[in-house]
């Protein structure tokens, strides 16, 4: 596409930006306005879509890390007759799919953005995903396809960006381009380096980027480099475009106090006066992917060859179980063994793990499916983002790592969530039952974490054969899962064909139980060795495995708080947001005030509420009240008081 048609264009995109952000009353306006040229050059010369197919495995992809410039996002939609000047004037509205900042909800969107500093992340995975895909099946494809991503400057300052540069670096991702929007201009002042593209350059060529510094607004300059990015073959390429905030429109252009601010209807006039005429009838042109359209086809079954089943469907035949009742097993090598288990019936598994893998056992899966096992070191949240960038590619990404460096990524799996993905999270070393490493390794808050996030399943299995059958159960369900897993070996429990489907629980009875204690993972054995113990002090009590914590079992915590005394939830884990809130939650529902089958002083929580220490398992089980012998103490002090 020639010079003047993308003048025309930058134009009418540029009137896009300004009338639908007025409309709305709201938007990021300046913002976009800066990033219009180098968005139009991309679209309309260099980036390959099927616009009719965006699920076409076969396209380039885009992703808006800055995703405050959404009214340029939209706008080059319209602009290539995708979107009428009428959907763009119902932007941030209720019933409008033209978000704020973009979510899954408007098609073309890679995944949600606007909680900046992770779209490159996420570029990253999907970068990975299409050579991933190639090395794994042997595609035939005349090109590799590309990731750009549009990132701001101030967004520059986010450690996650970095993670994500060097990790690319690393796997010489030669089919990403990183665009930095460099105006000068955050939301507040000036950004860290302001204008110095130098130092961005400095610092992403020590990274192993290529880098080059352009002009902005200047197309020859923009699609140079454009082109040198498509050519380098040493690894990822970075353009820094040094641009100007609110470009077009005078009393606006590098002007602090606009971000995030839509003109006035009177504001509106004056600046569409100096845009000047705008031709509204004309659009541009994506080219349609290069890939020939029976290989498309091959691309996209192999997508979605793994993507889970509707829920309640049956899984494929996978190898027997086989664990000895007799030797103990810790939930963590349960979770590796599983991991090898599925892979061969889910061929587009993948596995990312952070730097842990010899302890949470993800190096079983790393020995027998090099291709599908991603180091990603220790970077966090560059690993959650590369996986929600592999599972919008059709892989289908398990998360691996100690439970409390999850904590560190909280942001990256409430964006996956907002994003609609699938992806499978294990948090090993959970509770103070790791013992001597300290309470810097324990993660103690990471049910509660998960709990909050929308849509998510939480289970926390007690022995292997939960384990292994919880994450069959996880391979089957959409959104964002977590199983929590624990260090210690601890008994078997169960049989190869005991099932354990989500929003179950277990129960462990006897006769006439006076008390039901409610637990999971670690405590279920505590709360196992103390039904044995006081059964000999003609005490009978029952024990429930809510191994699903959420959803949870609320019909089996119900019967049991109508046939005991009271019911007892201990938990390896903070009092706040874990077992214990969920357990109260299922039973004193709003919803069901006046059909309540138990009081409040009829339910006691025992967790993990001292700061630990370095010690032994069992003695920092004791020590924070959470131990067999505590929950026999409780128990006999509630009956005493009855």
């Amino acid at each position: 596409m020639d010079t003047q048609t993308l003048t025309k264009l930058a134009k009418l995109i540029r009137y896009f930006i300004l009338v639908s952000t007025t409309a709305a009353g709201s938007g990021h306006a300046t913002s976009s306005l800066s990033a219009v040229e180098l968005m139009t050059m991309l679209y309309f010369k260099y980036l390959h879509y099927d616009l009719l197919h965006p699920d076409n495995p076969a396209n380039d992809r885009v992703i808006f890390s800055k995703g405050h410039a959404s009214p340029l996002f939209y706008a080059l939609y319209a602009a290539a007759g995708r979107l009428s000047q009428e959907d763009l004037l119902q932007y941030r509205t209720f019933g409008s799919n033209l978000e704020g900042h973009p979510t899954s909800r408007f098609l073309f969107t890679e995944a949600a953005t606007g909680s900046l500093g992770q779209g490159l992340s996420v570029g990253v995975g999907e970068a990975l995903a299409f050579q991933a895909r190639i090395s794994n099946f042997k595609f035939q494809i005349s090109n590799l396809q590309h990731v750009y991503v549009l990132l701001g400057d101030g967004e520059m300052a986010e450690g996650e960006v970095w993670e994500a540069l060097a990790w690319a670096a690393h796997r010489r991702l030669t089919n990403l381009t990183a665009v930095i929007d460099v105006n000068r201009l955050g939301q507040s002042g000036e950004t860290m380096y302001g204008h110095d593209t130098e130092v961005y350059r400095r610092k992403l060529e020590a990274f192993g980027w290529g880098a080059i510094v352009i002009d902005g607004h200047d197309f020859s300059e923009i699609d140079a480099a454009y082109q040198k990015a498509l050519d380098y073959k040493a690894g990822p390429v970075a353009i820094i475009a040094k641009t100007v905030k609110g470009r077009g429109v005078s009393f606006l252009e590098d002007k602090n106090g606009w971000h995030g601010k839509a003109l006035s209807k009177e504001e509106l006039a004056k600046a569409l006066v100096e845009l000047g005429e705008v031709d509204k009838k004309i659009r541009g042109i994506i080219a349609g992917a290069e890939v020939a359209s029976s290989n498309a086809r091959v691309l996209r079954s192999s997508a979605i060859a793994s993507a889970p089943s509707a829920q309640g469907s049956h899984l494929p035949k996978l190898p027997a179980l086989t664990y000895d009742p007799q030797n103990p097993v810790a939930t963590r090598k349960a979770f590796g063994n599983a991991l090898v288990r599925l892979a061969q019936a889910y061929p587009n598994m993948v596995v990312l793990d952070g730097d842990v893998q010899n302890s949470t056992y993800t190096e079983l899966f790393a020995k027998q499916f090099p291709n599908r096992f991603f180091e990603c070191f220790i970077a966090e949240q560059n690993m959650v983002g590369v996986a929600l960038g592999l599972s919008r590619r059709g892989w289908s990404p398990w998360v691996s790592t100690f439970a409390c460096f999850l904590t560190r990524a909280f942001d990256q799996i409430r964006m996956s969530a907002i994003s609609g993905a699938t992806i499978r999270f294990n948090g090993s070393h959970a509770g103070v039952s790791i013992g001597q490493d300290g309470p810097s390794q324990m993660g103690l808050e990471d049910i509660a974490l998960f709990r909050s996030v929308h849509g998510s399943t939480v289970l926390y299995p007690a022995d292997p054969f939960a384990t292994e059958r919880l994450v069959e159960e996880m391979m089957q369900r959409s959104g964002i899962s977590y199983i929590r897993t624990t260090r210690p070996e601890t008994p078997v429990l169960y049989t190869k064909d005991d099932q354990f489907p989500i929003g179950g629980s277990r129960v462990f009875d006897t006769v006439s139980p006076v008390m039901t204690v409610v637990a999971a993972g670690i405590t279920i054995h505590e709360a196992l060795k103390a039904q044995k113990q006081l059964r000999q002090e003609l005490i009978s009590i029952r024990v429930i495995d809510c191994y699903c914590v959420k959803p949870i079992d609320t019909a089996t915590l119900k019967k049991a708080a109508s046939e005991t005394k009271a019911i007892i939830v201990v938990e390896d884990h903070y009092p706040e947001g874990g077992l214990g809130e969920a357990v109260k939650s299922a039973l004193f529902s709003t919803l069901d005030t006046g059909n309540q089958t138990i009081k409040p002083d009829q339910l006691i929580h025992l967790a993990v509420s001292k700061m630990p220490r370095s010690g032994k398992p069992e003695e920092l089980l004791d020590f924070e009240g959470i131990g067999a012998k505590d929950i026999m103490e409780t128990i006999k002090n509630f009956l005493k008081k009855g």
